[in-house]
């Protein structure tokens, strides 16, 4: 056996879960970053992924890896990204265990992550919002619980992974309603609720009526439901809602799309975007300012605060003709 099938295992048993405790969410995109390289170098080196060394995976083939991230399966530069990040981590753990690789590793190590165009945020305003959640059919079981789905999503402003965990008993709509969830990092953080949302929640757990520890939104058969058949039914109701919205079509309607919706709905309310910060479990506050660069009416009370400069209308008089024809040479 060569030394990166033992070094592979090492890296998931005792970094990641002995050692540093990694989330289930960490440790499935680390795994699915390690299955897609070997499967990727297997291929290239027709080779079976346990007969490779440590060696076969050089900076040539990992920047090929890389590439064909981008250009084949259609990942963007944030994902590539974060591939290239799992993939340093199991290299800083290779160095450690096999110096005789250092060469090939320190050159792995040095592959730099791309930089990318950040684009503003996709949210939805006030009318978009009441158009999609009136979308789901409230006479199917399936459209009441998207009903309370798309509801929870848009004033909490919960990652897809947060709410696909929720359970039953993670909803209180005693006094001081609120949700409770467990974010990155094995966060818990609490998210009160509107009344609006806790009507629409009333009703549900009350048809739902699961046990405690059973998914809050299940599929008809009552396991979690997947982040496929999440985007898929909000792909649906974004198709019916756009008839009542038009401004929907031109739109990439996604569950992340709703967590910026939550924010700016906040940012507009006048919230403080340390507040935001907290509300959406973000570690650094600098990932906030993002929804400050998407709102113009912030940028437009600005404005409006500042002095205009004492500029003068004036009429455009061409140049001479003599001097035009010099300066045009």
């Amino acid at each position: 056996m060569t030394a990166l099938a033992p070094t592979l295992q090492a890296f998931f048993t005792d970094r990641l879960i002995r050692e540093r405790n990694a989330s289930p969410q960490t440790i499935a995109a680390y795994r699915d970053t390690c299955r897609l390289l070997l499967d990727y170098t297997s291929g290239r080196l027709g080779r079976e992924p346990s007969r490779l060394d440590i060696s076969d995976l050089d900076n040539s083939v990992i920047t090929g890896f890389l590439d064909h991230l981008e250009t084949v399966r259609g990942n963007t530069i944030r994902t590539r990204n974060a591939r290239l990040a799992a993939i340093h981590s199991l290299f800083r753990y290779a160095a450690l265990r096999h110096p005789e690789h250092a060469a090939t590793i320190q050159r792995v190590l040095a592959i730099s992550p791309k930089r990318y165009e950040r684009t503003l945020v996709t949210y939805l305003t006030h009318e978009e919002t009441v158009a999609l959640l009136a979308a789901p059919n409230l006479t199917t079981w399936t459209g009441r619980r998207d009903r309370a789905f798309l509801a929870v999503a848009v004033q909490t402003g919960l990652r897809i992974s947060e709410l696909i965990n929720l359970t039953c008993r993670d909803i209180h709509l005693g006094t001081g309603a609120h949700v409770r969830c467990q974010g990155k990092g094995r966060k818990e953080r609490v998210t009160p609720l509107t009344t609006e949302t806790v009507k629409v929640l009333a009703v549900w757990l009350k048809e739902r009526a699961g046990p405690p520890d059973s998914p809050l939104f299940p599929t008809g058969k009552g396991a979690n439901l997947s982040r496929d058949a999440i985007e898929h039914r909000l792909t649906l109701h974004t198709t019916t809602a756009t008839n009542v919205c038009p401004t929907l079509a031109g739109k990439n309607v996604t569950a992340h799309a709703l967590r910026h919706t939550s924010a700016m709905r906040l940012l507009e309310a006048g919230v403080d975007t340390a507040v935001i910060s907290l509300w959406l479990g973000h570690e650094q506050l600098d990932t906030t300012r993002i929804y400050l660069h998407a709102d113009l009416n912030i940028k437009q009370r600005a404005l409006d605060r500042t002095r205009p400069a004492d500029i003068k209308p004036g009429r455009y008089r061409p140049p001479d003709k003599l001097l035009a024809f010099l300066q045009a040479l």
